[in-house]
């Protein structure tokens, strides 16, 4: 299913105003964060702009590099939260790159917090990703 811009709010507008349901994992008063719920990684969060101005990445960092900016804070702040010490940061931009929600968010993608010494590139990304 792709959602287009400016037919109905987004499902993350939805979800913001309680119409459907998700738990709020983390949230500030520009961004919130929820739990992806078709995960391809064990810790797979989506971070979310509270406004629905901007489709994509692209269209946030041109009008609002702020918030941009805040997006990328936050997800570290619930990669933490959710016990991963690296993640993989990922925008889909357009529906050839995999976009099916024209509201920007971001992925943030984890394995399980694997201590320090036992890391190894492998161990580090989820499984069948590349660098």
């Amino acid at each position: 299913m792709t959602e287009r811009v400016g037919t109905e709010p987004s499902v993350f507008t939805r979800i913001l105003r309680g119409e459907i349901p998700s738990e709020i994992v983390l949230q500030t008063d520009d961004v919130f964060v929820i739990r992806d719920i078709a995960p391809q990684a064990p810790i797979h969060l989506l971070v979310i702009p509270k406004t629905d101005e901007h489709p994509d990445v692209v269209s946030l960092a041109a009008h609002d590099p702020r918030l941009l900016a805040h997006m990328v804070e936050v997800a570290n702040v619930a990669a933490a939260q959710a016990g991963a010490t690296d993640f993989r940061l990922i925008f889909n931009t357009g529906a050839g790159a995999g976009q099916t929600v024209f509201h920007v968010h971001a992925h943030v993608l984890a394995s399980q917090a694997v201590p320090l010494g036992e890391r190894t590139m492998a161990g580090g990304m989820p499984a069948g990703e590349g660098a």
